[in-house]
């Protein structure tokens, strides 16, 4: 098993939701209303990404980039960040039963958002994610620009 050889920060919505940073219960329960929140939640937390990063950490974000308003958002709070992507993939099944077993988010929202997130965007590195996926980090030590982040995604 290959081992990355600096530190970096493992970043995701799900680690604010758990360990209650993000008051998830009070939004499910309806005493707080996520629609009026969810903008302003997430252009702070891209910005933390871009400060984060332009502090010189390191870091592996796990994110769904669900609109082009993310996406426009990250470009400018990372711009100039050497940004390496991953797009995982799953089949519908599989999605179905991880997303039941959690049991925290709508059944069926994994499916949407599986027909959408990857819809016109290329990455740097496409993975099964039913499969192991330790070559991730063989293939990032050999990343060459232009990387598909910079290109917003896009294929060439």
């Amino acid at each position: 098993m290959m081992r990355i050889d600096a530190p970096f920060m493992h970043i995701s919505i799900d680690h604010f939701r758990d360990d209650g940073a993000l008051p998830w219960s009070r939004f499910s329960s309806g005493e707080f209303d996520w629609a009026t929140c969810r903008d302003r939640f997430f252009d702070g937390f891209h910005r933390a990404l871009g400060a984060f990063c332009q502090s010189g950490n390191n870091l592996i974000l796990e994110h769904i980039l669900d609109s082009d308003a993310f996406l426009s958002a990250l470009t400018h709070a990372l711009q100039g960040v050497d940004v390496f992507t991953v797009g995982v993939h799953c089949p519908a099944d599989v999605l179905a039963k991880r997303e039941a077993a959690r049991g925290d988010r709508r059944l069926g929202s994994a499916q949407e958002d599986q027909l959408t997130i990857h819809k016109g965007h290329s990455y740097d590195l496409d993975v099964d994610g039913t499969r192991p996926v330790d070559h991730i980090l063989a293939v990032w030590r050999r990343r060459k620009p232009p990387l598909a982040f910079a290109r917003g995604f896009r294929p060439v």
